[in-house]
């Protein structure tokens, strides 16, 4: 199973992990990515802490925990490639829907796209069930 199909068939939590360069860690609930058509991640990020981190250091992890009993899920180790502030592009990604005046008030929105470096299990370090 490749990531796009995982995503889109797979129900759970994600939670994105950044670094400043300082070494100050931050941990963030994430909805699943948009894997795009060569495999690079995408997410919509409000200008937060985990952007600001990025902005300094481009290396993330998310963490995906399946939707029910035990421990099943993935580990993706991200590197950040670009950003794009197209509103018209951001939109078209967007899944979760405000009013117009409950987006403005929440600030700006990027799309940042990554690479995935490397997929391991949620537990363990052996080989991840997709990738």
């Amino acid at each position: 199973m490749q990531l796009q199909e995982y995503f889109a068939e797979t129900q759970g939590t994600g939670i994105l992990a950044t670094a400043a360069v300082s070494g100050e860690v931050t941990t963030a609930i994430y909805a699943r990515p948009h894997v795009m058509d060569d495999g690079s991640l995408t997410f919509i990020m409000r200008e937060r802490l985990t952007y600001a981190h990025l902005k300094e250091n481009g290396h993330a992890n998310y963490m995906f925990i399946e939707q029910g009993p035990g421990f099943k899920g993935l580990r993706l180790f991200l590197r950040k490639l670009d950003e794009s502030d197209d509103p018209e592009l951001i939109a078209s990604m967007t899944r979760r829907h405000l009013s117009p005046q409950e987006d403005v008030a929440k600030g700006p929105k990027h799309l940042v796209r990554f690479q995935v470096v490397k997929v391991v299990p949620l537990v363990g370090d052996g080989p991840a069930p997709v990738g």
